[in-house]
C-alpha cells in the first residue's frame, strides 16, 4: 500500500507514535481504570493523527488549518488525560520517560505545521 501525503508528514508520524504508546500503556490496566480514563485517553490520542490526515484531505488550506487546530485541541486533551493517570497511579515512571518528549515535541511541530499550511497562498 502506498502512503498518502500525511502519511509522510513528521508531525502526523509524531502523533501515531504517541497514540500507540498510549493503547499499549492503557493495555495492560485494569478494566476499571481501561473504561474510564482509559477510553477517554486512547480516543483523544487517536484523534489527533485523524485530524491531521483528515485536514490533508479538505479542499483548501482554511479547512486543512482549522483540522489541525483540532488536532492541537485533541493534544491538550490527551495531555490532561495523562494528568489524571498520572495522579491516580496508572502510569509507571517508564511510561512518562517514553511518553512526555512525544507530547513535548508534538506541540511545537503541530504549531509550525499549522503556519506552514497556506503560505504559498498568501504570499508568506
Amino acid at each position: 500500500m502506498s502512503r498518502t501525503n500525511f502519511e509522510n508528514l513528521r508531525v502526523y508520524e509524531l502523533a501515531e507514535e504517541l497514540a500507540d504508546e498510549i493503547w499499549k500503556i492503557v493495555h495492560r490496566w485494569d478494566t476499571f481504570a481501561r473504561d474510564t480514563v482509559g477510553r477517554q485517553i486512547v480516543r483523544c490520542a487517536d484523534s489527533i493523527g485523524a485530524n491531521i490526515a483528515e485536514g490533508t484531505g479538505r479542499y483548501n488550506f482554511q479547512d486543512n488549518r482549522r483540522f489541525v487546530k483540532t488536532a492541537r485541541g485533541s493534544l491538550n486533551e490527551t495531555q490532561h488525560f495523562l494528568r489524571r493517570a498520572f495522579k491516580r497511579n496508572l502510569l509507571m515512571p517508564a511510561d512518562v520517560k517514553k511518553i512526555k518528549p512525544l507530547v513535548d515535541n508534538l506541540a511545537p511541530q503541530l504549531n509550525s505545521y499549522l503556519k506552514s499550511i497556506g503560505r504559498d497562498h498568501q504570499g508568506e
